[in-house]
């Protein structure tokens, strides 16, 4: 393995792997850097499945990006041959007034997007296996649906070694040295230099970037798969979905395979040191308290019979939007993370983003929403 390149990726999950990947195929000299493994279970990538919407209620901003997206996935799709999108539609449920779906209404008229307002009965007659009460309403994006999250880092991981890159796996990274024409990461296994870097770490993003102080908060999050009725439940019959209620806000998707209704939720979850978290799932004792009362309110056709449950981490920032901006102090570090839990969907373009800012220095996005001038000065 060489020890000097073009562009060293710090962080080698969703974000990472995917801009590893735009990188070489523009002929870059690239090393991808990650303390474990990838696609693995100790970050926040894993638990097989996540959402793609189109419609978006966290703001209007993320359509053009998420568009994007969706036509860098189907081409992934093509170029490895693996499949990674699965079109079950989005059923998005919330209160009459509700201004996340609002904000999902005013998306889809200006993008010209296809979504379906239902009233709740509406929603309980096309989805018997689910129950609403009068006051909620739906929202059905008939053209989103789910990712194979670990398929979607193995084809990127396909496509960065196919085209040359390098990548150093279960080997953290000890810290960072800043040089005026470059950067040097500073591992067990090792020094590598690079003129351009990208930290793209996660739930690690502010122990990588000390001199920051960057205001990023790991939780700890639980997803539950439960028995289900697979002829109200499996894929096919049953949307992907997510319901923002005041006193419920989670998602899910339907059975695949007999795998069970997945469920997770939207509250915070517990602070952690990722470097510290227990991720045995049932190794703390409200592991899957709140889903299995959700899956019992909600969903008629499922047990409380789990099938498995798993941890996975989730990083905020105090306004849950990304953060996508070069270093204040060093023009050639980009930093890449913060993803909110919301963020996976959008890891195609953020890696093609990603390479155009790092090899270009310019993408036609517009980032002034994930500027860090927003935390740091």
């Amino acid at each position: 393995m060489n020890r000097t390149y073009d562009v060293i990726v710090l962080g080698a999950g969703s974000m990472g792997m995917a801009a590893g990947a735009f990188l070489a195929k523009q002929n870059a000299r690239v090393l991808l850097i990650d303390a474990f493994d990838p696609p693995h279970a100790n970050g926040s990538h894993h638990g097989d499945t996540r959402m793609i919407r189109h419609a978006y209620g966290e703001g209007k901003k993320y359509v053009p990006m998420v568009l994007r997206a969706q036509k860098l996935w189907e081409e992934l799709e093509a170029e490895t041959g693996k499949h990674l999108f699965e079109r079950t539609g989005v059923l998005g449920l919330a209160n009459i007034g509700s201004a996340f779906l609002e904000e999902e209404i005013i998306s889809a008229k200006q993008f010209d997007l296809p979504l379906e307002i239902l009233m709740a009965e509406e929603v309980r007659k096309r989805w018997p296996g689910i129950t609403v009460s009068d006051e909620i309403m739906g929202a059905f994006e008939p053209s989103s649906g789910i990712l194979y999250s670990e398929e979607c880092i193995r084809a990127y991981r396909q496509v960065a070694t196919q085209h040359g890159a390098d990548l150093l796996t279960n080997t953290p990274a000890k810290s960072i040295t800043y040089h005026a024409d470059g950067v040097t990461v500073h591992t067990e296994k090792g020094d590598y230099h690079a003129d351009k870097l990208i930290v793209t770490g996660g739930s690690w993003t502010s122990s990588l970037l000390k001199d920051l102080e960057l205001p990023l908060q790991p939780f700890r999050k639980t997803v539950v798969w439960y028995e289900a009725d697979e002829a109200m439940y499996g894929l096919g019959k049953f949307p992907s979905y997510f319901m923002d209620l005041p006193n419920d806000r989670f998602y899910g998707f339907p059975s695949i395979q007999g795998s069970g209704l997945k469920i997770g939720s939207h509250d915070a979850g517990r602070n952690i040191d990722p470097d510290r978290v227990n991720r045995l799932f049932g190794s703390e004792p409200d592991d899957d308290g709140d889903l299995g009362t959700v899956a019992q309110r909600f969903f008629p056709g499922v047990t409380n019979n789990r099938v498995r449950g798993q941890v996975c981490l989730v990083t905020w920032t105090p306004d849950h939007d990304f953060i996508i901006d070069r270093h204040p102090n060093h023009d050639h570090v980009l930093i890449v993370s913060a993803c909110s839990a919301h963020g996976f969907k959008f890891a195609s373009v953020v890696g093609e983003i990603s390479a155009q800012l790092t090899l270009q220095g310019k993408t036609d996005f517009d980032l002034t929403p994930f500027a860090l001038s927003r935390f740091v000065r």
